[in-house]
């Protein structure tokens, strides 16, 4: 898809279609011009647009990934944690980003869908159980950042050269896009690299339980409902468990809780760490404290206050 248009109204209803969190501030019509490039890669929505205006944006993605660079002479790019560099891209997968220009801007930006980078990531790491979250907005290094700019280049030219009936290629774009993106950012893929891979995916009825768990981990589940959904015994789904992950399905539904507690800490929702603790089964604060220590490194008081809003 690709437009230009004066109507600043459609600037911000074409990037909702793509980041729903999206919003511009204080636009300034009298010198408006916005040019969209978009294209749709299967794992990623790539987006470039051009927008010659006075502007501030946030963008505050929600069960996504959006990796993005914005860049122009007088760009300030910055979210709740400091000032980003606005040469370099950056990624988040939920805390605010903010970007304010004067004099124009080009916006450059891939958008995964959460579920679908987290099983790449998944398959990269041969870790069934990991849950995919970024740890830093900027990206690894110069090097990394500059590899991300010329894969996103190449994606671009490719993608306008692509008919509609190039799945295939399309697909292979949207991998690349991918597997590049989390080779340039640290993700929560890092922490796992110290586990030996598994030789073989997990069994169907793993991934059965282990699905079971994603969805449900917000509810008052047990052990014994995971074997139940997934019609097995609790002895042979611990068995299966540990066979296939060397984990049980307890550690597996604890690791989701806590990612859950994480992901509702970092959102800067107005809630208390005990709040949040006990949405997500903890009812002792301190095991808590401890277990979100062990998880992610710090204490989820530190986690809370860093995206307070």
């Amino acid at each position: 898809m690709q437009f230009r248009t004066r109507d600043v109204s459609l600037v911000e209803s074409t990037w909702k279609q793509f980041v729903p969190s999206a919003v511009l501030h204080d636009v300034d019509p009298r010198r408006f011009l916005f040019d969209w490039h978009s294209a749709d890669l299967g794992a990623a929505s790539l987006v470039r647009y051009d927008l010659a205006a006075e502007v501030r944006s946030t963008a505050e993605p929600h069960d996504q990934f959006l990796a993005c660079r914005v860049a122009g002479p007088d760009v300030r790019v910055w979210s709740d944690r400091g000032d980003l560099n606005p040469t370099s891209p950056w990624i988040s997968d939920g805390p605010r980003v903010h970007a304010q220009w004067e004099r124009g801007a080009r916006v450059t930006a891939l958008v995964f869908e959460r579920d679908a980078l987290q099983q790449l990531a998944r398959r990269i790491s041969g870790d069934d159980t990991l849950s995919l979250h970024v740890a830093e907005l900027a990206p690894k290094s110069e090097q990394a950042s500059a590899a991300w700019n010329r894969m996103f280049s190449y994606l671009e030219s490719s993608a306008a050269a692509l008919d509609d009936d190039d799945h295939v290629v399309r697909a292979e774009l949207g991998r690349h896009a991918a597997a590049t993106t989390l080779t340039s950012f640290t993700t929560s893929i890092e922490k796992n690299r110290h586990r030996s891979a598994q030789s073989a995916p997990a069994p169907a009825t793993v991934r059965r339980a282990l699905d079971f768990i994603a969805e449900n981990a917000h509810r008052p589940i047990t052990v014994d409902d995971v074997a139940g959904a997934v019609h097995m015994s609790t002895r042979g789904l611990q068995y299966a468990f540990r066979r296939a992950l060397d984990m049980t399905p307890a550690e597996c539904l604890k690791q989701a809780r806590l990612d859950g507690a994480h992901r509702d800490l970092r959102s800067g929702a107005p809630s208390t760490v005990a709040a949040i603790a006990r949405r997500w089964g903890f009812s002792h604060p301190s095991r808590f404290a401890v277990a979100y220590r062990d998880a992610f490194g710090v204490l989820p008081s530190v986690t809370a206050g860093t995206h307070r809003r």
